[in-house]
């Protein structure tokens, strides 16, 4: 079953109470195509990064790309908690975050050489800048998120969508996704402790990233150092020597 199909069934099995709130499935359907195609753009824009740094035989900052759209039930939730009107015209413009990307790189200072080469796009425009990694969430949660609106041209005319973009470290992802995982489950014992262990791997994972981006500046240092030796000693063999 593809994703497409799955959300065919998916709005056709909308809980009544949904579709109260936001409309019709066929309206519902439609607003969310278009937060679908936003992310099209947004991971278009972002791949072609990715191909250029591997052509080009340099290191990619880009692991991997993730993306996906909130369900009617999860922007029903978020209205709620947030105490905005409920209804579909309410969350496009009061919800940053229906559609979202996330892009996961290798080291910390990639996130924001990603973040710059993104934003300082034409049609890219930045509405709102969190960074956790310089000032982390108090359960030790760490990213960088951009709110940002990009054009897309529609059969009707051109339509300003906002998509959140969070781009994060592998380490970094791979806490916030099993402290996601542990946030939920049901009846856990001595939760103080728990949260208290989950900022102290926070913050281990922070360290080691900035260990791991020393001593990837030490090795290119290093790679750098040899690569003037052999040119200085074997001029004739500076074509042939591959950084």
């Amino acid at each position: 079953m593809d994703n497409t199909q799955k959300e065919v069934i998916t709005l056709a099995n909308l809980p009544v109470s949904t579709q109260q709130i936001l409309g019709t499935a066929e309206s519902i359907r439609m607003e969310l195509m278009h937060y679908t195609c936003a992310l099209r753009e947004v991971k278009t824009k972002l791949v072609v990064l990715s191909d250029e740094f591997s052509a080009q035989r340099k290191r990619n900052p880009i692991e991997f790309i993730t993306s996906r759209v909130k369900t009617p039930e999860s922007i029903v939730n978020k209205l709620k908690r947030k105490g905005f009107p409920l209804s579909m015209e309410s969350a496009v413009q009061n919800l940053y975050d229906i559609a979202g990307v996330r892009v996961i790189c290798s080291f910390v200072d990639d996130i924001y050489s990603v973040a710059n080469m993104l934003t300082s796009q034409d049609d890219v425009h930045v509405l709102m800048v969190k960074d956790y990694i310089k000032n982390p969430k108090p359960n030790g949660y760490r990213s960088l998120h951009l709110i940002i609106s990009i054009p897309v041209f529609f059969s009707q005319g051109k339509r300003e969508m906002y998509v959140e973009v969070q781009i994060r470290t592998i380490a970094m992802d791979f806490w916030a996704s099993l402290e996601h995982d542990l946030k939920y489950k049901k009846e856990v014992p001595d939760v103080d402790r728990i949260q208290r262990e989950l900022k102290k791997c926070a913050d281990d994972i922070a360290a080691t990233d900035q260990k791991m981006m020393r001593l990837r500046d030490e090795i290119d240092s290093m790679r750098r150092n040899e690569e003037i030796r052999v040119i200085r000693n074997f001029p004739g063999e500076r074509e042939d020597y591959v950084i």
